[in-house]
């Protein structure tokens, strides 16, 4: 598999990661506010939203450094 597909496949899965921790977040807090959780509970699942978005960023930086390397072996 070529540089460039491999850098789509892996812009692909950060898209999912993000689109599903954003879903994933608002069905946990809808869930919350219907069925009555306690503040702690909902708490819970903010902070797991936040990891998500955390290893989405930290996949988007790995991504960026992965093109940037390829970048600079094109140049030598």
């Amino acid at each position: 598999m070529s540089d460039e597909a491999q850098h789509s496949r892996q812009g692909r899965i950060i898209a999912l990661v993000i689109a599903g921790t954003g879903l994933a977040w608002i069905a946990a807090t809808v869930a919350g506010e219907m069925l009555g959780w306690t503040q702690r509970m909902r708490a819970f699942f903010d902070l797991a939203a936040l990891a998500g978005f955390g290893t989405a960023i930290w996949m988007i930086y790995g991504l960026w450094r992965s093109r940037q390397k390829g970048r600079q072996e094109d140049k030598d």
